[in-house]
């Protein structure tokens, strides 16, 4: 199955590859921190003044920081969307999931000092995180890394 000399790709059509699977590995790990995101401000708008499980919120931001860290990695390899003027999006991803991480810190050490979270809180957290995806599956460029493949 491999992209070698020996099937006729080269070692740039082998990493091409390999990075555009692990960006859409990023989408997939991000698109289930945002299922569990949705699942956490759902009981956290139901049960009103109990807070939702910790184990649940802990989970969304692991799930999170590795889909952060996929996309880190997909974006050390070769330019993508360069003949669609979407080169860097992937980057304009990766800032926007930053910048909901350091929010979802914010919110992290609101329930370690047992404050109450804000609604509009979450909903910046939510709406920062969500805006990164257009961006994200704007960044790939699926012709680019198959065009000499096959």
């Amino acid at each position: 199955m491999g992209l070698g000399p020996e099937r006729g790709g080269t070692v740039r059509d082998r990493c091409a590859v390999e990075y555009l699977v692990m960006l859409i590995a990023a989408f997939v790990i991000l698109g289930v921190a945002v299922l569990l995101g949705s699942v956490l401000a759902a009981l956290h708008l139901q049960t009103g003044s109990s807070m939702p499980p910790p184990s649940l919120a802990a989970v969304h931001g692991l799930v999170a920081i590795g889909g952060l860290s996929c996309l880190a990695l997909a974006l050390r390899g070769p330019p993508r969307g360069l003949t669609h003027g979407v080169a860097s999006f992937g980057i304009l991803a990766a800032l926007l999931i930053t910048l909901a991480a350091l929010i979802g810190v914010a919110l992290l050490a609101k329930r370690i000092f047992k404050a109450r979270i804000g609604g509009l809180m979450i909903g910046i957290h939510a709406t920062v995180a969500a805006s990164s995806f257009s961006p994200l599956t704007s960044s790939w460029d699926r012709t680019t890394a198959f065009d000499s493949v096959g």
